[in-house]
């Protein structure tokens, strides 16, 4: 009885993976952030667990939408694309959300993507949503003063 059960676990296991079900993933808060003009939905990885998963294996994201990475402490933290399957632009933020510097981002890389100093937050956002619209290092991203503290 429980061989067969744990078959047909397999089983479903196995038809999951070749049919490409998406995986179920926790939804992390959304919070809204301000650039500019425009309004951004940022998904909140403000946990380490959070924040080691990121955006992985997404094949897409909403012109609108990007992930909100909030530290602990401030440092020159650094990002990588393993197993992140879209391009991405990352702002790095002082304390006060002032963009220290923008980095592109190529999909299923192990490149390392730091910040220019001392940083408290990371800004995802799709490949080259900055540059687009002109938002430019030095300009401070709104709405990351409600944000949780790091953990």
């Amino acid at each position: 009885m429980v061989r067969r059960a744990a078959r047909r676990l397999a089983g479903f296991l196995v038809a999951g993976v070749l049919l490409n079900v998406p995986v179920v993933r926790a939804e992390l808060p959304v919070v809204e952030l301000g650039a500019g003009m425009y309004r951004i939905e940022a998904e909140l990885a403000h946990t380490d667990k959070a924040r080691q998963v990121g955006l992985m294996n997404r094949t897409v994201m909403p012109a609108h939408r990007g992930m909100i990475f909030v530290f602990p402490q401030d440092a020159r933290h650094c990002m990588w694309m393993k197993n992140t399957l879209i391009p991405l632009s990352v702002a790095f933020l002082d304390a006060e959300g002032r963009i220290l510097n923008i980095e592109r981002m190529l999909p299923q890389t192990e490149n390392s993507h730091c910040a220019a100093d001392r940083a408290r937050y990371a800004l995802e956002m799709n490949a080259d949503w900055f540059s687009s619209r002109k938002i430019a290092v030095g300009e401070r991203i709104r709405g990351v003063e409600r944000l949780p503290a790091g953990r």
